[in-house]
């Protein structure tokens, strides 16, 4: 029977002890949709635009990568990692905006975690950065798209 990997016998929370698993290469990929109007669409006639703020798409692109790098800050029982990569692209399919995240790492844990961190605040910069033009934006959704290097391996068909 599968059981909560943060939960221990007794049903309180717990870190994951990861001292017996063997460091291999964790690669995870998330993605993230935020839509948005086609008032704001147009804006991206260069590929990015530039608010008051700053160029949107490398503003969110950073903020996702530095995101990634303190995952474990945000959410309580994520182990603190040395990530070797983390990428984050940005590009306007069709009518909407999709931010994908790359993790990689050497190490006893995955890095789902920072690979769905990183899309997810990238999407929220977008947000930020865009919402004088509108607040009709829509993140509508966040989703692993694939991970290797751990007990199991996961790929999204979609």
């Amino acid at each position: 029977m599968t059981k909560f990997s943060h939960l221990d016998d007794k049903g309180n929370v717990d870190m994951v002890d990861v001292s017996t698993k063997k460091v291999s290469t964790r690669v995870a990929r998330a993605r993230s949709i935020v839509r948005v109007e086609k008032e704001i669409l147009d804006q991206f006639t260069d590929g990015d635009i530039h608010t008051k703020k700053g160029p949107v798409f490398q503003t969110a692109r950073i903020a996702g990568i530095m995101a990634a790098k303190k995952t474990s800050e945000l959410i309580p029982l994520c182990h603190p990692l040395m990530l070797n990569k983390c990428k984050v692209d940005i590009a306007i399919i069709d009518d909407a905006i999709q931010i994908d995240s790359l993790i990689t790492l050497e190490g006893k844990t995955g890095v789902e975690m920072e690979a769905l961190t990183a899309a997810s605040v990238a999407a929220l910069t977008i947000y930020d950065m865009c919402k004088a033009f509108s607040h009709n934006i829509i993140i509508s959704e966040t989703k692993l798209m694939s991970k290797t290097g751990g007990k199991s391996d996961f790929r999204r068909e979609d």
